[in-house]
């Protein structure tokens, strides 16, 4: 794709402005990883479990939302048999992800599950890489330091979320190709058998049953612990080269590359989830 040179300084602008940022007003509070800044603990007079919500997570999440849906509302809103650059965009995405979906569930079932596995990637993509984009109302005093892009991926409660709904999205999709009955006996297989009679094994139901809960978690501890990490070594490093290494370039690195990475390997193992509960 052509750049013309106005872009071009543009560009080159936007990245030094962030470098004056990175060096002269950010810095990364240990608090706001270890422990959120603002929390909402009660509703009416009610306490909330768990320790109260994070504030910060909930604005973020909210935030991408709106941006993804009137991104997508603009981009669709206008189609045309001679695509414009932003219609090309999605049409490849779109079909890269309808291909891919359809080569490990087969080709009348990779479809139903494409905008799942297609919404679970963009939506993390742009939660793991909100954080590079610096904050700069930070500069002026006065703003509550919860008032920030941050990754709503940081938070367990997101992971969780996002791994809860692949196990009802991968063990309804079970029930519904193989019917209950043969769901719920390949739980207790291989089955024990005394002549004729054929008895569940109970021992290996429970193994299956408590691996099952286990891939949950793995799902969403893995994407939780690579984000928090990421958020770690750029506190680390920062500190230790005095923010020399500019924050900028480490959430640059950290929320687009590793970010891209693990929103792929996450919607990738949920394709998988649903691939292994509806394949025989």
């Amino acid at each position: 794709m052509h750049i013309s040179k106005k872009q071009k300084y543009i560009l080159a602008g936007i990245i030094l402005v962030e470098i004056i940022i990175g060096i002269f007003f950010i810095k990364i509070d240990m608090s706001a990883i270890a422990e959120p800044p603002a929390k909402l603990k009660h509703i009416f007079g009610f306490a909330i479990p768990m320790n109260g919500i994070n504030i910060s997570t909930i604005l973020n999440t909210w935030l991408i939302m709106v941006v993804l849906i009137l991104s997508s509302w603009k981009i669709t809103r206008h189609l045309t048999p001679v695509p414009s650059r932003l219609q090309v965009i999605a049409e490849q995405y779109v079909s890269a992800f309808d291909k891919l979906c359809e080569e490990v569930l087969g080709s009348g079932k990779g479809r139903k599950y494409m905008p799942m596995v297609s919404t679970l990637f963009i939506f993390i993509l742009v939660a793991n890489s909100i954080g590079a984009i610096p904050s700069f109302w930070h500069i002026f005093s006065g703003f509550p330091s919860w008032l920030k892009f941050d990754e709503p991926t940081k938070d367990l409660n997101t992971t969780l979320g996002f791994g809860l709904l692949c196990f009802l999205v991968a063990h309804i999709s079970g029930i519904y190709y193989k019917g209950f009955k043969k769901y719920l006996s390949e739980y207790f297989e291989p089955m024990i058998e005394i002549g004729r009679l054929r008895i569940p094994n109970l021992f290996m139901g429970m193994l299956n049953i408590v691996g099952e809960f286990g891939k949950t978690i793995s799902h969403s501890f893995r994407l939780f612990g690579n984000m928090l990490g990421s958020a770690i070594i750029i506190l680390v490093i920062s500190n230790l080269t005095k923010y020399i290494v500019m924050p900028v370039f480490l959430n640059a690195f950290f929320g687009l590359f590793i970010g891209a990475i693990q929103a792929f390997v996450f919607a990738m193992l949920a394709l998988v989830y649903v691939s292994v509960m509806i394949n025989e």
